[in-house]
């Protein structure tokens, strides 16, 4: 029997409804508390979020794939100038009536709380996520050492860096593993009531030189 070789290769438009359901798959737990919409109208809200948001300049998707299925993802960013204010409004306002204007609101505050900018030399992992049917199997520390390449082989970027969060120390084990260390620790109110996630650990990985 073959097995399927695992490819690495960036995101394309035909992949969006897939990597959707990726992060729905991963992240659910967060999203829990702010809504009660079932699993595939989230996974569609992410999806048109990457059909109608284009990303940022300095931002890349890359995509895990087994057999033409998406079984992993991450997101990088470095810093750059940015303002999508008036894309993200459209997007809200378009889509009322699908999603609920109460579901959008929350789910824009918890990704305007998340999000993370980048400074000089630092390249963030805004998410990495694996399918619950592939995890285990080393597809996770696959896509770090993607990125821990990219930033390795750019003069411009001398960290890697990431948020996780303290309750979360299946992938903080990970981590540590790929030499990551914890340079920070967060504790935030706002934060426990909008994800019951209290502390969050940034951590770093520095190339070498």
């Amino acid at each position: 029997m073959t097995i399927a070789p695992l490819i690495i290769e960036p995101m394309q438009a035909k992949y969006n409804y897939q990597v959707g359901r990726l992060l729905v798959h991963g992240f659910r737990t967060k999203f829990q508390p702010l809504t009660n919409l079932p699993d595939n109208t989230l996974a569609l809200f992410f999806e048109k979020l990457f059909d109608q948001i284009p990303p940022e300049v300095a931002s890349q998707r890359m995509i895990a794939l087994k057999a033409g299925e998406v079984v992993g993802s991450v997101c990088i960013k470095e810093k750059a100038e940015s303002a999508r204010k008036q894309e993200v409004l459209n997007f809200l306002w378009s889509d009322c009536d699908l999603f609920g204007k109460w579901n959008l609101c929350k789910l824009f505050l918890s990704l305007y709380f998340l999000d993370h900018q980048p400074q000089d030399s630092e390249c963030y992992i805004e998410d990495i996520s694996v399918h619950p049917a592939h995890q285990g199997k080393g597809i996770g520390k696959r896509l770090l050492q993607w990125a821990q390449q990219h930033v390795q082989t750019n003069p411009f970027l001398d960290k890697l860096t990431l948020h996780v969060s303290g309750r979360n120390q299946q992938a903080k084990k990970l981590y540590e593993q790929m030499s990551f260390c914890t340079q920070d620790r967060k504790s935030s109110i706002f934060s426990y009531l909008l994800f019951h996630e209290f502390e969050w650990n940034y951590m770093v990985w520095r190339k070498n030189t």
